[in-house]
């Protein structure tokens, strides 16, 4: 995997994160909750990653079980920034996924 493709990928994960607990914190409930919701999502999405999606993942998926997780992972990313940012951001999101997607092949 190229430099540029690694950063990209890395970048995009970090949006996943952002993007769950930025959604968790936007729901209308009491402040005391929306932080809770906030850090489970992204702690889930975490243990999620580390279990099946990272480089030094636990169960690392490969084949199509990887692309599935890929797709429901970025998916719920574009999702979660569909939501708080609008389909624009969605749209952003998913585009540097394939473009990274695109590299990640190119130079595997």
């Amino acid at each position: 995997m190229s430099t540029v493709s690694g950063v990209l990928a890395f970048l995009l994960e970090i949006g996943v994160y952002a993007a769950a607990g930025w959604w968790g914190f936007t729901r209308r409930v009491h402040l005391l909750l929306r932080l809770v919701l906030a850090v489970c999502l992204v702690a889930l999405f975490a243990v999620v990653w580390a279990l099946f999606g990272a480089p030094s993942a636990v169960y690392p998926l490969h084949g199509a079980a990887r692309a599935v997780l890929e797709l429901c992972w970025f998916g719920a990313g574009a999702g979660a920034w569909a939501a708080v940012k609008g389909r624009q951001a969605a749209l952003w999101f998913c585009g540097a996924w394939l473009l990274s997607t695109a590299l990640e092949l190119a130079f595997a």
